[in-house]
C-alpha cells in the first residue's frame, strides 16, 4: 500500500544525500515529488536516475523562494532539508561568516518556508518537516561553529510554528526530525567526519568505528514518510539505527 499516493511532497534540498533519500522514499510511497535545490546539474542527474521526480532550481534562502516553490507544486508535505556544510576549524580560526553559515542557510530557509506556511500559503492538513541534527541535542564538536545551535533553532522553530498555527486555526502540522548520528556518504557527513577526525587527531576509520546505532539516509527517508502519515503525536523526533522515537 502506498501511504502517500495522491499527495504532493516537496523536498527543499532534495538533490543529494539525505534529501535525495527522502525524495526516493516519497516516490516509493506513490507521491508526486518535487525536489528543489540550487544546483541544476545535481537536479538533472536526479531526474535521470529517479523516474517521475519533478525538479526546480531555486535558492531556498531567497525571500521569493516559497512563492516559486509553491507555484511549481502545492505541497501536502513540505520537507526542509537544505543546509550548508558546517565549519571545520577551531573557533579562533573561524570568521563570523564561517561560524554563521548554518544560520544563514539552514535556519533562514526553514524560517522563510515556515513563515509562508503561517501566512496561509499551505492548505489545512499540510505537514511541514524540518530536518535537524543530533548535534542539536549533543552540542556537536567544538570545531563546528554555529552548526549545533542552528540545528537546535530548527527544533525550536517547529515548536513555535506549531503554536502559531494552532493560535491562528490553520490546521497545519509542524515537526522537526533529528538524525542522531553523522552519516558517511553524504556531503555534510563526509565533511563532518573528516573535520572531527582531524580535530581529535584520529583517523576517519577510527572515528566511524566509535559510533553505534547509526542511521542511514534511507532510514531518514522512511522516518519522514512515517511522519508525513500524520498519525505520530508530537513535534520533535529522533531517528537512529534503532528507528523513530520522540525526542527527549
Amino acid at each position: 500500500m502506498h501511504s502517500l499516493k495522491g499527495q504532493n511532497v516537496v523536498v527543499v534540498g532534495g538533490s543529494r544525500g539525505v534529501g535525495r533519500s527522502i525524495v526516493e522514499a516519497a516516490l516509493g510511497e506513490g507521491a508526486t515529488v518535487l525536489a528543489v535545490a540550487r544546483g541544476a546539474a545535481d537536479l538533472k542527474e536526479l531526474a535521470w536516475e529517479a523516474s517521475g521526480v519533478k525538479t526546480l532550481a531555486a535558492d531556498a534562502t531567497q525571500e521569493a523562494a516559497p512563492d516559486a516553490v509553491f507555484a511549481a507544486l502545492q505541497p501536502d508535505v513540505l520537507v526542509i532539508c537544505a543546509g550548508a556544510l558546517a565549519p571545520s576549524a577551531p573557533i579562533p580560526e573561524q570568521s563570523w561568516e564561517d561560524f554563521s553559515a548554518n544560520w544563514d542557510m539552514d535556519v533562514k530557509a526553514s524560517f522563510l518556508f515556515c513563515k509562508a506556511a503561517l501566512q496561509g500559503r499551505l492548505k489545512p492538513g499540510s505537514r511541514v518537516v524540518l530536518i535537524s541534527s543530533g548535534a542539536a541535542l549533543s552540542g556537536g564538536p567544538p570545531n563546528s561553529g554555529g552548526y549545533s545551535g542552528a540545528k537546535r533553532m530548527q527544533m525550536f522553530l517547529a515548536g513555535h510554528s506549531q503554536k502559531e498555527a494552532d493560535r491562528l486555526g490553520l490546521g497545519l502540522r509542524f515537526m522537526a526530525l533529528v538524525p542522531m548520528r553523522i552519516m558517511a556518504g553524504t556531503g555534510v557527513g563526509q565533511r563532518g567526519i573528516t573535520g572531527i577526525s582531524a580535530y581529535l587527531g584520529i583517523s576517519p576509520a577510527d572515528f566511524l568505528a566509535s559510533m553505534t546505532d547509526v542511521q542511514s539516509p534511507a532510514d531518514v527517508g522512511r522516518a519522514v514518510v512515517t511522519l508525513a502519515g500524520g498519525k505520530t503525536q508530537g513535534i520533535s523526533f529522533t531517528v537512529s539505527g534503532s528507528g523513530l522515537a520522540a525526542a527527549a
